[in-house]
């Protein structure tokens, strides 16, 4: 990725929350807390569900992508923003602010696309029975993933390359808790007219589409849910995906008000906060909500220690008498 401008700025001050200067501290080791059960969270799943061959269906193997995109995801954004919190000077180099923009973006973008494939996933599990097993190989779940993951990392490029070439003379501060492309296109003293289209653009087609989707394919699986006769036969129907339709919300909820909008007059607290939804709680929550409300992968946990305890009483060395 060329990074090319003709800016006299080599470095943003990222201002964070400046209003709550005096809580940095609580913040830092709240921050911190969640960052390590959202890594500590998300490996468990990831390797519960690679580890049991109970798990090795098309579902479980797309929640353990998703485990395995959060780690990443967190990782483009977290780190800086604990560093941040212990020093006085919040700086970031205009090539690493690039960079964590691309990423954030990236993976996020990742995430739209395989939150759509799950949806796809679950609308041909319960409306389509019969033909599942037969359409979601292991070949499509590979493929699904692998279309998900390019097309994510290269759709930002555009976006960045663009801005890597806008000049930034004047103030240096991102008033963000991280780099994103609109407190950097406020920085820049030039018009950025065609920057704020095409990020809109961009935004628009790759979250709105990806939501249109997983929306009409939630509202054939309601539709074919409620045609079963059975209360029992509709709870387990709507189980295997209720998981998925609350991160959904959570996520594109967060998304869709931050980066698709056609007024900006939100204050600044309030985009920090938006932030704060999908670049922080959203990873933090995804195991609650795939382990504690999946009995599956629960069980599969539970085996998974129990094995470890007769392993290590295996292999503790014998005392004779």
């Amino acid at each position: 990725m060329e990074i090319s401008n003709q800016s006299s700025v080599t470095e943003f001050i990222i201002m964070g929350f400046p209003n709550l200067q005096d809580f940095h501290t609580l913040f830092f080791i709240l921050l911190l807390l969640i960052y390590l059960f959202t890594i500590c969270g998300n490996v468990v799943i990831f390797t519960v569900i690679r580890s049991d061959a109970r798990l090795h269906t098309p579902m479980y193997f797309f929640i353990s992508i998703l485990s395995f995109l959060e780690i990443w995801y967190t990782a483009a954004t977290i780190p800086k923003m604990l560093s941040n919190l212990l020093r006085e000077r919040k700086s970031i180099s205009f090539t690493g602010c690039l960079l964590q923009t691309y990423f954030l973006h990236s993976l996020g973008a990742t995430e739209c696309y395989l939150l759509t494939a799950m949806a796809y996933d679950r609308y041909l599990a319960i409306c389509n029975p019969l033909r599942y097993p037969a359409i979601m190989t292991s070949k499509m779940c590979i493929q699904l993933v692998a279309g998900c993951w390019i097309c994510g990392l290269l759709g930002p490029m555009a976006e960045i390359i663009l801005v890597s070439r806008l000049p930034f003379c004047g103030p240096n501060e991102i008033q963000h808790i991280f780099c994103d492309f609109p407190p950097l296109l406020t920085l820049a003293c030039t018009d950025t007219s065609t920057n704020v289209l095409v990020d809109f653009i961009i935004n628009a087609c790759k979250i709105l589409v990806t939501f249109l989707l997983i929306l009409m394919s939630y509202l054939r699986i309601i539709r074919a849910i409620l045609k079963i006769h059975t209360s029992k036969g509709q709870r387990k129907a709507f189980s295997t995906c209720s998981a998925h339709l609350t991160v959904v919300l959570i996520f594109f909820g967060s998304i869709l008000f931050m980066y698709v909008r056609l007024t900006k007059s939100y204050s600044l607290d309030y985009d920090r906060a938006l932030s704060v939804v999908y670049a922080v709680l959203t990873p933090f929550l995804n195991p609650i909500i795939y382990s504690l409300r999946n009995k599956e992968i629960k069980e599969a946990l539970k085996r998974m220690i129990q094995k470890q305890k007769i392993f290590t009483n295996d292999t503790r060395p014998s005392t004779f008498f």
